[in-house]
């Protein structure tokens, strides 16, 4: 019995030895020797210590012998563009399960990408590099290659070889893509240049906002993220002052521009039916009753209607332009719906729902111009995303980006003319600068020119210093619309 205890010990304490000496041999075998079975009996019976293990110093552990990561090399034009075309193609649903969006719609938020990581916040007055530049003009020339392919038939001439002349049709690039994609082109191109000639801006410069207080500059309050601006103590000189409200009013014609080729795409689309579906019964219902008053008045004025409006918010504009967009879609749709079988009269008239539907067109205009900055309506966001024009994508898109460019540029050098102006009158500073106060229309609205007439426009006057008025650039006439309105008692108006 007292074996058997004896002999248990033992082979306890044989396997505790085994269990301590795990370290010293895991240590011995990083140290690289090499152990035979004689070393291996030895250790059984008793534990090496530690600190006698001898590690090869030769094996020992070298961070230069590890492999750095070689970069990967820049992918070339043909890879870039074959991403891009990929993506699109997949209605950039990455999985290709055919759950992607539509091909327009693909090609329109890539024109939107684009822009965005290209000319971002774009903060200063300065030439874009020429990196930059390079990579605009070579990807958004890959994304509008898709245009050229959309065609339309024409008649044609076509000699035979008996030297008579025969009509046939051919195919040429789609009317509307012909005339506003050179367009736009001419607008891009403009404002780019616009930006290179701010490399010789000696007289005003940037200091980051987070400078000190004695080294800072001025900026308006709400735009209190951007860089501050210095300008000499007196004031810019005269001769710069005259050279900045140049390139404003050349910018600003680039904006009206391209806001009026956008508004026209948008006007073209087709209204989705799930929009439709949403909207009130009437345009009544849709506006409010005051609103609906104000727009129904015997004697309409745009400009006053606006003072009566609150907006005060972004969020309140916005709501605005819902309401009178979908009162002219509902005042449209009921002007063109017949109804042959039907006797029902209705109880506006044709001609009076064509003329508050002018009416509110024209507010939305001003709107439009007025505040430049603010987001799509939900009508505009509901038309580019179940739009399947893909000519339309790429028109409404590019006009976007440039729009939103131009709108950035004249704030950016209405910045320095606040700066300006501080600098010779310090007190304007605790006044709220507003820069739609001063370039806003002060009198009705009633045609409209197309935007192949503006750009012409523009390409003449873009050379003259004078500043034109929304009213002379659109071609929109001074005068009160056609005949009067016949006298109503608005508390009896009928719902339209």
């Amino acid at each position: 019995m007292v074996k058997e205890e004896s002999k248990y010990q033992k082979s306890r304490s044989f396997n505790f030895r085994k269990i301590l000496e795990l370290p010293s041999r895991l240590a011995h075998s990083i140290g690289g020797e090499s152990s035979s079975d004689d070393d291996e009996e030895e250790e059984i019976g008793g534990i090496i210590p530690l600190q006698n293990q001898q590690i090869d110093s030769s094996t020992a552990f070298d961070p230069s012998l590890v492999s750095t990561k070689v970069p990967k090399p820049k992918p070339s034009d043909m890879e870039l563009m074959k991403e891009r075309f990929s993506k699109m193609l997949l209605g950039e649903d990455m999985s290709g399960g055919g759950k992607g969006v539509s091909s327009a719609l693909a090609l329109s938020n890539a024109i939107t990408n684009l822009a965005a990581s290209i000319f971002g916040e774009q903060s200063k007055l300065e030439p874009m590099s020429q990196k930059r530049k390079e990579r605009w003009r070579k990807e958004i020339d890959w994304l509008l290659s898709v245009t050229d392919y959309i065609v339309e038939f024409v008649p044609g001439q076509q000699k035979s070889k008996d030297g008579t002349n025969m009509e046939i049709m051919i195919t040429q690039q789609r009317k509307d893509l012909l005339m506003n994609i050179p367009a736009l082109k001419k607008l891009d191109a403009m404002l780019i240049d616009c930006l290179d000639n701010f490399k010789d801006a000696k007289e005003f410069w940037y200091v980051p906002k987070d400078a000190d207080d004695s080294e800072k500059g001025v900026q308006r309050s709400d735009k209190w993220w951007l860089p501050t601006i210095k300008v000499p103590p007196e004031g810019l000189s005269d001769e710069s002052r005259r050279w900045l409200q140049y390139q404003k009013d050349c910018v600003n014609q680039v904006l009206k521009a391209s806001m009026a080729i956008n508004a026209q795409i948008l006007a073209e689309m087709e209204v989705p039916e799930n929009y439709i579906d949403s909207l009130p019964k009437n345009g009544r219902s849709s506006l409010g009753d005051s609103i609906y008053k104000n727009i129904t008045v015997e004697f309409f004025d745009p400009e006053q209607f606006l003072s009566t409006m609150d907006m005060s918010s972004e969020h309140k504009v916005v709501n605005l332009k819902d309401r009178i967009e979908a009162s002219i879609v509902i005042w449209k749709r009921k002007m063109h719906q017949k109804d042959a079988k039907s006797s029902w009269v209705p109880a506006v008239s044709f001609e009076k729902r064509e003329l508050f539907e002018e009416r509110a067109e024209t507010v939305l205009l001003l709107i439009k111009h007025r505040f430049p900055e603010i987001p799509q309506s939900s009508l505009e966001i509901s038309k580019i995303q179940y739009n399947k024009d893909v000519g339309h994508s790429v028109l409404e898109s590019y006009s976007r980006v440039l729009e939103s460019l131009a709108n950035t540029v004249t704030s950016r050098i209405e910045d320095v003319l606040y700066a300006d102006s501080v600098a010779q009158d310090p007190s304007l500073a605790i006044a709220k600068w507003n820069r739609s106060a001063d370039s806003s229309p002060q009198k009705p609205l009633s045609v409209v020119s197309t935007p192949k007439e503006e750009f012409e426009r523009l390409s003449c006057t873009a050379e003259t210093p004078n500043s034109m008025t929304l009213f002379d650039f659109m071609g929109w006439n001074m005068e009160q619309g056609d005949g009067d309105v016949n006298k109503t008692n608005l508390e009896a108006l009928p719902q339209t």
